[in-house]
């Protein structure tokens, strides 16, 4: 009898086990935009401090964000019970500031005079040259980069929340708290190491075999343009996340897309990639189209209070 209890009891742990982890993995795809983006600004966030204060800058910051993962998980477990009706709304209104966020980087150049790009340009000429005080420099780069990360780690735990919100209390507990430690770990793992493929590169530049010396010139030209990519994979993917949140909580919207990937699958020869297509295209869609009208908003709002749009990072 004591047997038998027990191995149902072992096969109950298994089953909650299997959900949780099947719940993290589709939590962790439908945060796959702000992933990108996250790497892409962290990455950038280094720029300007000394190549040997790059792992001890983002090891500070990864601490930041796991402080920020530490007030934001309960608070999202605090609104799943006592409030589940806000996770929707919260997840609408991270959806639509994904968009704007893409939307912002795509028009930079339009909202922002080229004299605040060379001011930029000139602050990190200066701390590259040493001409400022590189402690500041530091202190200012990871408070700045600890903040933004509380924005982008409340985008990730709410879609994750709307992932889990229908299942046992300490079911969503454990899908939350993997993907807060895990979602650190990746991004800030794989942070320090895209900021020091340059000097990864330069390292095997100066060895004294010619197979070295050419895969580190390769790594020194990949740099940059690895940096560039994770830019424009990130934007984009913030253009599907975002939209896709919105048009699946938004029934006319789902039903539309529903109805257009349905009509496209019977497209003779090519049905079955338009339906698969489909659905991604309407969501990039609705993202530029809700990304554009914040932005245009929040630009109308700062001109009428006599202030700049604020670049969302």
């Amino acid at each position: 009898m004591a047997a038998g209890s027990l191995l149902a009891l072992l096969d109950d742990i298994t089953v909650v086990l299997d959900d949780v982890a099947a719940m993290t993995k589709v939590a962790a795809k439908k945060t796959a935009g702000v992933l990108g983006d996250d790497l892409a600004l962290n990455a950038n966030q280094v720029s300007g401090v000394d190549s040997s204060r790059e792992l001890p800058v983002v090891w500070a910051v990864a601490k930041g964000s796991m402080w920020n993962k530490v007030i934001l998980v309960p608070a999202a477990l605090l609104i799943s019970a006592f409030a589940p009706w806000l996770i929707i709304p919260l997840l609408m209104i991270g959806g639509a500031f994904l968009c704007y966020e893409g939307c912002e980087k795509l028009a930079h150049k339009f909202l922002h005079s080229p004299e605040e790009d060379a001011a930029h340009k000139a602050r990190l000429a200066a701390a590259l040259a040493g001409n400022v005080d590189m402690v500041a420099l530091e202190k200012e780069k990871i408070k700045g980069a600890i903040r933004t990360d509380f924005i982008l780690s409340a985008e990730i735990i709410v879609i994750s929340l709307g992932t889990v919100a229908q299942m046992p209390f300490m079911q969503q507990v454990a899908v939350l708290v993997i993907i807060a430690v895990a979602m650190t770990i990746g991004v800030y793992g794989l942070v320090a190491g895209i900021v020091k493929i340059d000097d990864a590169g330069l390292y095997l530049s100066k060895k004294p075999s010619s197979a070295a010396q050419a895969f580190g010139r390769m790594l020194l030209a990949a740099a940059p343009r690895l940096m560039k990519l994770l830019s424009i994979v990130g934007t984009a993917a913030m253009f599907m996340v975002g939209g896709g949140i919105i048009s699946h909580n938004w029934e006319l919207l789902h039903h539309y897309s529903e109805g257009m990937a349905a009509y496209l699958g019977e497209v003779p020869g090519v049905g079955g990639v338009l339906h698969f297509l489909s659905p991604v295209l309407f969501d990039a869609l609705v993202g530029v189209l809700v990304g554009a009208i914040v932005l245009l908003v929040v630009t109308l709002v700062s001109k009428m209070f006599g202030k700049k749009a604020v670049p969302a990072h």
